[in-house]
Parts: structure tokens; C-alpha cells; sequence
């Protein structure tokens, strides 16, 4: 499983893509924008059988003997005869959308086929036009299998440009047994007997719609007072000291170590807290909580787009997602993969059919929505105000 230390999600610091995104919509997005006739390159698939696949570490399966190995990577180039670059060179949203911005609003080649960025960055490459259409008709197992909640976000109707990789949930963590009651609202974090007692994340993009929701804001259509009366309860709370800190990926040892009771928190993590802490629970709050995804997108003339195609859709065969669920226990994109886990013969890999931070059941999916993005025209605004909350 990933490494408690480092969290996909929570990979998101500062204003450094806000402000360049900012300054290309100042002025030059007109220039910077990609109409979809120019995105293709030529096509090199057929005659040079080869993809490159940019990723987040410890972000797929490894072998359990040899962790340079990646099964269902090696599965899918003896499939098909197409070798994979595999790197893990994605460490920070910002960071990565800096790396490659420059090319790509020059309209020249990044030397990435695929990767994987957290879905308010990939609303950014598809609103500048920059992440290719992918060919549905070749993709018969996203088309059949992949999950209906997560098939339309407001940044990507339809899912043309991307495609989830993994997904996850964002909701509440708290110690049952050292709290002495249960938590079931975000309202509940707000009670006298945690004072002193709760972390929120720091990053913007990881907070808000959790937060929004507490205040009992549909977070499909949240509006920019929504956000601020979001912020002046945000902000009431850290002038009373109730909130101990804002947090990164860290609050996973707040809370193992007690310092916090509860936290805001990623539905992925708390699977592995709670190998070692039964007592940790993860609650989706009864306003409800944001199901967000990583997804998978092939920017502007990349020179292997059949094949980087194929490997997308390969993913979504559920044999496969099973494979890459049981390995990485983030929310799995092919509800069908619960199936195929169900069936296996080893008990453990079994059980994980039944957790619903994986396959999330009926009830939970009710209060599970995909907040629309950020704007850019929003971003540098409601960035300095949420920053200058937490400190950053």
C-alpha cells in the first residue's frame, strides 16, 4: 500500500501554477488556448510499439518480491507488444503543470503520451485546450465499465479528455474510542469538546468542498459567497484556537499519535490507519463529502496516442482494476473489479470487496459528489484569502 508519508491529493502547496495560470488568463489564453483541431501530432503507435506513462510514486502495483516490478504493466506489454516507459516523475500538481506548461502553450511536444494529475489540474488542461479527445471507439472497457458517478464532471462533460485513474473521498477521520461519542456531520467537528482537537488541510483545492458542504452548499453550483461565508467560519474557528492546525498529508500522524481526535481526511489513508487503529473510523458526513478522482489524460501531440489509448482502456478491463485496487485501496473507478476481488481465493484480497472506502455502497454513494473546479478567473482571489487563513 502507498506510503502514509505521501499523499497524491494533499500534493498541492503555494501559488506557483495559480499565478502563471493567472497570468495566462490575463491576457493570453486566446494565444495559449488549443482549438481541438490542432491538438494531434503524427501518430507514430503503429510502427513504433512503444508508450511513455507519467505517474505519481507508489501509485500502482509492485511485486511483492521485486518492487521494480509492475505486474499489470508487464501483463499489458505482453498483450499487446507495447513497451511502457513507466516514470514516477509526478510529485507535486504545481510543480508538474510548471514542467510542461511551457511547451505546450508553444504547441510543441512534452515527451509524455499519458499521465495522471488530480482532476482541478486536469480541468486546467482541458480549459486551455491542451489534453487530446481520446477515441471512445476503441475503448470499449472505459465506455462499458467505468463508474456512472464519476463519467461527467463539470470541467470534462462526457469524460473526452480524461479518464480517471484512481478516486477517492474526502471526508472525516476521528478516533472513536478517545472522542467518546460519534461524529456524523461537519458541524460536528465544531463542538466545544474538540477544541484544540482538529486539523484541516491547508491546500484550497483540498478543503473546500468538504467544508462548503458543512455549510449545506450544493458544491455542484457553489457561488463565490458560498465560498466566503465558508471562510468566515474557517476563520472564526482559528481566531478561537478550536482548530490546532492545517495540515498536509501529516495529519495521518496527528492522529495516530492522538494529538488530534479528528481531521479532515482522505478515504485511502484511513484504510491503512486503521490496519494499525481499529479505533479510527472514516466517516462520509450526512451533508456529504467529495468524491474526487486522478485521472488520466494524453496531452497535445503526444507521438504515441493509439497506444497510449489502449493502455487507458486495458486499465478499465476489471480483472485488471482489481488488480491495481487490491494493491493501492484507493476508491476503484470499475465498480465491476468488486466483483472479481469477491471471488478470490485468498481471504484477505477477498475482504476488500466489502470495504466501502474501496467500493463505496448504496447508502454512501447518495452523499458522494464531485464538486465543480475552481475557475481560473477565481483561483488568485480565493487563494489569497484562504491562504492567508492557514498561513501559507
Amino acid at each position: 500500500m502507498p506510503e502514509l508519508a505521501f499523499s497524491r491529493r494533499a500534493a498541492m502547496r503555494g501559488l506557483g501554477a495559480a499565478g502563471l495560470l493567472a497570468a495566462l488568463t490575463g491576457c493570453g489564453v486566446p494565444a495559449a488556448y488549443v482549438p481541438e483541431t490542432r491538438r494531434e501530432g503524427r501518430d507514430r503507435s503503429e510502427h513504433d510499439r512503444r508508450v511513455s506513462f507519467s505517474n505519481w510514486p507508489l501509485y500502482i502495483d509492485t511485486d511483492d518480491e521485486d518492487e521494480s516490478r509492475r505486474p499489470t504493466l508487464d501483463a499489458f506489454s505482453e498483450k499487446t507488444g507495447i513497451e511502457v516507459r513507466y516514470t514516477e516523475e509526478i510529485n507535486d500538481n504545481d510543480e508538474f503543470f510548471g514542467k510542461v506548461s511551457p511547451a505546450l502553450m508553444n504547441h510543441q511536444e512534452t515527451g509524455h503520451d499519458v499521465l495522471v494529475v488530480s482532476d482541478w489540474m486536469a480541468a486546467r488542461f482541458v480549459h486551455l485546450g491542451w489534453a487530446q479527445k481520446m477515441d471512445r471507439s476503441t475503448q470499449g472497457n472505459v465506455a462499458k465499465y467505468l463508474d456512472p458517478q464519476l463519467r461527467s464532471p463539470a470541467f470534462d462533460e462526457g469524460r473526452l479528455h480524461t479518464v480517471p485513474w484512481q478516486s477517492g473521498i474526502t471526508g472525516i477521520a476521528y478516533n472513536r474510542k478517545a472522542l467518546g461519542r460519534e461524529i456524523r456531520s461537519v458541524e460536528d467537528l465544531w463542538q466545544p469538546d474538540l477544541a484544540g482537537k482538529v486539523t484541516l488541510f491547508s491546500g484550497l483545492d483540498e478543503s473546500f468542498s468538504l467544508l462548503m458542504q458543512g455549510e449545506g452548499v450544493d458544491v455542484t453550483r457553489w457561488t463565490e459567497s458560498d465560498f466566503h461565508r465558508m471562510c468566515d467560519r474557517v476563520e472564526s474557528m482559528v481566531k478561537k484556537k478550536h482548530i490546532r492546525r492545517f495540515t498536509g498529508n501529516d495529519y495521518t500522524s496527528d492522529l495516530s499519535k492522538g494529538d488530534v481526535l479528528a481531521c479532515q481526511a482522505y478515504s485511502g489513508d484511513v484504510i491503512q490507519l486503521q490496519a494499525d487503529n481499529p479505533d479510527i473510523e472514516f466517516v462520509v458526513p450526512e451533508e456529504g463529502a467529495e468524491l474526487w478522482a486522478e485521472s488520466l489524460l494524453i496531452p497535445n501531440l503526444a507521438r504515441h496516442k493509439a497506444n497510449a489509448e489502449a493502455l487507458v482502456d486495458y486499465y478499465y478491463d476489471p480483472a485488471v482494476a482489481a488488480e491495481l485496487a487490491a494493491s493501492v485501496n484507493y476508491v476503484c473507478p470499475v465498480p465491476a473489479a468488486r466483483e472479481v476481488l469477491a471471488a478470490s481465493d485468498d481471504k484477505e484480497t477477498a475482504e476488500l470487496a466489502e470495504n466501502p472506502l474501496i467500493f463505496p455502497d448504496e447508502e454512501m454513494r447518495k452523499r458522494l459528489v464531485v464538486s465543480r473546479d475552481i475557475s481560473s478567473a477565481e483561483r488568485a482571489p480565493f487563494a489569497k484569502r484562504w491562504n492567508a487563513l492557514v498561513g501559507l
